[in-house]
């Protein structure tokens, strides 16, 4: 049985059950702005996970919607993982995450989680990965729709030809994550 919580709205008492407390908890939508070598990024998340890493310099700013909270606390681990790899010190990250999508772009998501740090790879590559080898064009959509970027490493996936193609935060960003990462990729010296 679900123990009713007792609550005061302008004066009256509400009966709130625990299920709905939780269940509106983990709507509320936090977020933080921080610095960064590649500018500005915000940080947007649930209770569930992280929901958006979004470049706030580049030609596509989001919007900070009016119902979020901004609130750190929340980011502290994700901010530090951060620090890190723009550091050097972190390859991979582990966050908890809370992508919405399609289940395409969750399997390219996924697939593009399994690059490894300082290589890059093909929108082709990434399709035959996911068991569609002809819909590298549907690869680079859902690869553009990636709300969490460099923890989903999108900057990872070039051109065919190995030229830098397309990316949210701007190719000059792209470049320097890529650059980044070869400066410190222990493999690459």
């Amino acid at each position: 049985m679900v123990e009713a919580l007792n609550r005061s709205i302008r004066g009256q008492t509400v009966k709130t059950s625990k299920v709905e407390t939780s269940q509106r908890l983990e709507q509320e939508v936090s977020y933080w702005v921080c610095e960064s070598p590649v500018g500005q990024l915000l940080l947007v998340g649930s209770l569930k996970g992280l929901q958006i890493l979004q470049f706030q310099d580049g030609a596509h700013p989001l919007r900070i919607q009016s119902s979020w909270i901004k609130v750190r606390k929340p980011f502290q681990d994700i901010l530090k993982q951060l620090q890190e790899y723009f550091d050097g010190a972190r390859t991979h990250f582990q966050v908890n995450l809370d992508l919405k999508g399609t289940t395409f772009q969750r399997q390219v998501w996924k697939a593009l989680q399994e690059i490894p740090y300082g290589r890059t790879t093909s929108y082709g590559a990434i399709a035959k990965q996911v068991g569609r080898p002809q819909a590298s064009r549907a690869v680079g959509a859902a690869n553009g729709q990636n709300p969490v970027s460099i923890i989903v490493p999108c900057h990872r996936v070039i051109g065919v030809n190995g030229q830098l193609v397309g990316y949210g935060g701007g190719l000059p960003i792209k470049q320097a994550l890529l650059e980044l990462e070869l400066s410190h990729d222990s493999r690459a010296k």
